[in-house]
């Protein structure tokens, strides 16, 4: 089954790179999405397998965001490492966190396999 994904970040160069590199990979990026207000209306119309949320979007916080999508699971992303922001992610309703520069297929995959109780990263 292919994993269908939204991206959320405030970077368009970042939404194009990631977006090439999941497709590459085998995961269909159905939607992007530079704010809150895109990203709503991308998971309500596409209803994604996972929604991929950067940490900070512009003058929005991606925690905020992420706190309101309650229909699929959500991985934050972010360039900083997940020491800097580990108390908002312990309270967010994210399943998981992934470095920028550790995203991937196979990661998503992991956590999505974590989440269902079939697998470890």
């Amino acid at each position: 089954m292919t994993i269908r994904c939204v991206i959320v970040d405030d970077s368009e160069r970042f939404r194009a790179g990631a977006k090439r590199l999941l497709t590459a990979q085998g995961i269909a990026v159905v939607a992007d999405a530079a704010n809150s207000e895109q990203a709503m209306r991308a998971v309500d119309e596409q209803d994604p397998d996972v929604v991929l949320v950067d940490v900070g979007l512009g003058e929005e916080s991606g925690f905020d965001l992420a706190a309101r999508i309650d229909s699929s699971p959500v991985i934050m992303v972010s360039a900083f490492g997940a020491e800097e922001i580990a108390d908002l992610l312990a309270e967010s309703r994210a399943i998981g966190f992934l470095p920028k520069e550790h995203l991937s297929a196979a990661a998503i995959k992991c956590l999505l396999s974590r989440l269902q109780g079939s697998g470890t990263c």
